[in-house]
């Protein structure tokens, strides 16, 4: 039984003190970080210096504005022992002679939630969202996978998070950082689910990749995976043990790929994992697409993006904890991963979880598992449905029970309304209603859906001109009874929140019935592709992203027409391959679903030769020349133009993705080079020649390795021996400027010696007289040695007050005049505020690193306010510098210097119009402005992320 929820009615005062306080304090952190008030979430249990970025000037602002809005003084050593905006609370009620109202406590009970229809609203991160289900349902059963037979495994939330927190624990203890990617290359099983979330518990980013399905094909597999190992950087691959030895194959050339093991291997040694912070915006999970038009893109999928996904999905759906989704798609398959697992962790559904493989030995296993566990829901591409109604027999459906079924998708690839009609018409005499049947829209760079059909509607056909279609683009209806006719289906309408628009080449909108460009946008859209500007630029402009796919609207639906990249203009017409496929597929003495046709240039006239590419079993020469033929004849009754090419080759000449789809491109290819029906190399001679391939790599990498090792001992020896010079010079010295001029020497020597380039533009900006403070981005150990080289001697930095007791570093700064500051103790530090302000009042300018500390990850971090408020106060100019490319030759974590340029750029002066706290936040932003157009692109992406 739940616990029923206390009254709150008895204090009047609560709820108007805790709202008040909570937008005070949100009013502050927004004006700190205004790139967080999208998605901010403020509570009474937001740490304020962990969460929400307040550190002991931004608290001085938040105590001042309470205790005026209150009308209260507050103790003083609430200032440094407050966590939490609760901790404020509670002092303001015992002030004001309120009880304190214990937050309320939540149902563990699974039944509630279910009759409720409570789900995880307030996540923010996919974290959030299982560890909501761990605190209310921690034993309901969330994955049922099934085995062989009749074997089943049962998983609850509280198993997952505990399987997940051991695979962490591992990853942590492999090195593993924050925002640091781990490919997943595994089939569908709990390894794949804890080491998913494992991976999000230890603070990286999963990349989930396909495992090779057939030996034959091995070659080709690795070759696809390298370049998306490759691309994503990643850091640890994780597969099965028996796949060990051969992915080792990886390493020499994954320059980033340190350690390759099993989810066993990394829960076997124990340990604790210490979850880091995720926020809205960070990356949840890289989707890669699967290639089949053109090299694979790693498609970003923040918590923000997926969380609006499923969110909108679900109230299109209406689904909630009474459902049930049967599924077999792959988990590396974005329809599998989030539309099957994630959307029922996200509502708390069951899962009754197979393997793809288990489906395409026995398609039936898919139907009995609607009928035995009540399914409701389930997800397939259109193969999938031509499978089960081409390879079952009557007997084999004998007793089945769908009527529970009311949502099967249809997406992924095109949908053919013939298969909708025959599958509808066949299935319905086993209680399949033909409302249940939906074909959807979506693709990774929407997070997944884009679309979809009304609830109470079957599938909707629209039935349009043939000839104006193809040479004019526009979808005119046409009447019931004529022949040349092209069908397509609609995918219903945008989710809420979410637009679609159909544009001409040119970026004009187009008006209804128009095949254009399918555009959308929407808080699902990601922001572009890992690693890969250009590719984003192609497609991502104004919020709006191109879809590459083809499509028209009508009556506010959308209508698929066809893939950009599948294209092939003829004789001036527009020539769909998945129309012609579909055609020819029907013929007897082919294989149905193994047909490409595609386009390949033809340099001889310039123009785009139609080639179709079909598996045939046929030998027989007659019988293959008639197939030939009547190849020809269905292409130019369906295009009016002939095919240029019509290629009969042995099964498996035709290349599809892991989910089925045609890759015409790779197909495309195939063809060019000459290779269509060739056999495929012997196993042994694929790994043979991966083995040697893998060899001149190694050989490669030892040799950059070792080069590099060189590098870095040399800049080591050299650090030694300027080091302690520079410390005794500095010591016997007694002015201080000639200390600092002759560190200034020390450190231009160091940069010589070391070969590292070295440039400072700006120098000109930096006040001729007077006082000023500098605040300079903090990315690295070498920043402190590239200021003293860059500046002037005249400058004392602020550095933090651990270092004064240290008796080399401590008295080393002392000689060079440096100010400490307190950053633990927070009343101590608002004291060394006001001990700086007498600094810059005597006349010293002071050199800042806002930022406090540096990480390895790109990308400036919350500015602290000591410097703005300083300068603001003073009335000072502040002068940006921003220093470019120490955190590639140092990061933080490692002691491996490498080579690489260096470059500060001084700003130009900022002058505050003013003392008070508004006009120092203006201050930080004006700078932040500043330096971020003189980093990196990595950098200054990161700022935006």
């Amino acid at each position: 039984m739940s616990r029923p929820l206390p009254e709150t009615r008895t204090v009047p005062r609560f709820d108007g003190d805790a709202q008040k306080l909570l937008e005070i304090v949100r009013r502050t952190v927004v004006e700190l970080r205004p790139q967080a008030a999208q998605g901010l979430q403020v509570t009474l249990h937001s740490v304020l210096d962990r969460d929400l970025g307040l550190d002991s000037l931004a608290r001085v602002e938040l105590w001042s504005r309470i205790e005026h809005a209150f009308d209260v003084r507050l103790p003083e050593n609430l200032f440094a022992s407050a966590d939490t905006p609760q901790d404020i609370l509670r002092v303001l009620h015992s002030r004001q002679g309120a009880e304190v109202v214990s937050p309320l406590p939540s149902s563990d009970s699974s039944e509630t939630l279910a009759a409720t229809g409570q789900t995880p609203d307030a996540a923010r991160t996919l974290i959030e969202v299982l560890e909501w289900h761990v605190r209310h349902q921690p034993q309901h059963l969330h994955v049922r996978l099934l085995g062989e037979g009749d074997q089943q495994e049962e998983i609850s939330y509280g198993a997952l998070h505990q399987g997940a927190l051991a695979v962490a624990a591992g990853l942590q203890r492999s090195g593993l950082h924050t925002g640091q990617t781990v490919a997943l290359m595994l089939p569908t099983s709990r390894d794949f689910l804890h080491g998913f979330f494992g991976i999000l518990l230890a603070g990286g980013v999963p990349v989930p990749i396909y495992p090779p399905l057939r030996l034959s094909q091995i070659e080709d597999h690795l070759r696809r995976q390298v370049g998306i190992l490759c691309n994503a950087e990643a850091k640890v691959l994780i597969t099965v043990t028996q796949a060990k030895l051969l992915a080792r194959l990886l390493l020499p050339r994954v320059p980033s790929l340190s350690r390759i093991a099993s989810v066993a291997d990394l829960t076997e040694e124990g340990g604790e994992c210490i979850t880091p912070p995720r926020q809205a915006d960070d990356i949840a999970f890289l989707q890669y697409t699967s290639g089949s038009t053109g090299q694979p893109k790693g498609v970003m999928v923040s918590h923000a993006n997926l969380l609006a996904n499923l969110r909108a999905m679900g109230r299109t759906l209406k689904v909630g904890p009474q459902d049930v989704f049967v599924s077999w798609l792959p988990m590396y398959h974005d329809m599998g991963l989030i539309g099957a697992w994630l959307g029922s962790l996200y509502y708390g559904y069951n899962l009754v979880l197979m393997s793809p493989l288990a489906f395409l030995a026995r398609p039936a296993r898919w139907l009995w598992a609607m009928d035995r566990y009540r399914g409701t829901m389930s997800a397939a591409p259109n193969f999938a449905y031509e499978l089960c109604l081409n390879k079952l027999a009557d007997d084999d459906l004998e007793g089945l029970d769908l009527s529970s079924w009311r949502l099967a998708f249809n997406g992924a690839e095109p949908v053919s309304p013939q298969t909708l009609q025959r599958f509808a018409e066949r299935f319905a005499r086993y209680g399949l209603a033909s409302t249940a049947l939906k074909p959807v829209y979506g693709l990774a760079e929407a997070t997944l859906g884009v679309s979809f059909p009304p609830l109470d509607r079957g599938p909707l056909i629209d039935r349009v001109q043939r000839e104006a279609f193809q040479a004019r683009g526009n979808a005119l209806p046409a009447e019931a009874d004529t022949d040349a006719t092209l069908c397509f289906v609609s995918s219903g309408r945008p989710l809420p929140g979410h637009q679609i628009r159909i544009v001409d080449g040119r970026g004009g909108e187009l008006p209804e019935r128009s095949e254009g460009h399918l555009q959308f946008s929407g808080p699902s859209t990601t922001r572009g592709y890992y690693r890969n500007p250009e590719e984003t630029r192609r497609v991502l402009r104004d919020g709006w992203m191109d879809s590459l796919d083809f499509a028209y609207m009508a009556g506010g639906e959308v209508y698929l027409t066809g893939r950009a990249k599948d294209l092939i203009i003829r004789a001036g017409r527009n020539i769909y391959p998945y129309d012609v496929e579909a055609a020819v597929g029907n013929l007897p003495g082919l294989r149905k679903g193994c047909i490409a046709v595609f386009g390949s240039p033809d340099p001889a006239t310039g123009t785009e030769r139609l080639v179709v590419l079909a598996e045939s079993l046929e030998k027989e020469a007659a019988a293959r020349q008639q197939l030939q033929q009547e190849v020809n004849r269905i292409v130019v009754d369906l295009t009016g133009v002939s095919p240029d090419d019509v290629v009969l080759a042995p099964p498996h000449s035709v290349l599809k993705t892991s989910s089925g789809k045609i890759r015409r491109a790779a197909s495309r290819e195939l063809y060019e080079r000459g290779e269509v029906g060739r056999p495929h190399l012997a196993v042994w001679r694929q790994l043979l020649r991966l083995v040697v391939q893998a060899v001149r790599a190694h050989f490669g990498r030892s040799w950059r390795t070792c080069r590099a090792a060189l590098y870095a001992a040399y800049i080591w020896l050299l650090f030694w021996l300027v080091t302690p010079l520079t410390w005794l010079g500095v010591a016997i010295l007694p002015r201080q400027r000639w200390c600092r001029s002759f560190t200034r020497a020390a450190a231009r020597l160091f940069l010589r010696l070391a070969g590292i380039p070295f440039s400072v533009t700006g120098l000109e900006c930096l006040p001729a007289a007077g006082v000023c403070v500098l605040a300079a981005n903090h990315a690295s150990y070498l920043d402190g040695v590239i200021l003293s080289a860059a500046l002037p001697p005249q400058f004392s930095f602020v550095a933090k007050r651990e270092l004064a007791d240290q008796w080399i570093a401590g008295r080393f700064l002392r000689k060079l005049g440096a100010c400490f500051v307190e950053r633990f103790d927070l009343q101590r530090s608002a004291a060394d505020t006001e001990s700086l302000a007498e600094v810059l009042q005597a006349g010293q300018p002071l050199v800042f690193f806002p930022e406090g500390t540096f990480t390895r990850e790109p990308g400036l971090r919350t500015f602290h306010m000591g410097a703005f408020v300083l300068a603001a106060r003073a009335g000072v100019p502040l002068v940006p510098v921003a220093i470019g490319g120490t955190r590639k030759v140092l990061r933080d974590g490692q002691w491996f210097p490498r080579h690489g340029a260096i470059h500060v750029n001084i700003g130009p002066p900022l002058l505050a119009q003013g003392p008070d706290w508004m006009e120092a936040i203006k201050l930080r932003d004006a700078t932040i402005a500043v330096l971020l157009e003189h980093l990196d692109e990595s950098e200054r992406a990161q700022r935006a992320g």
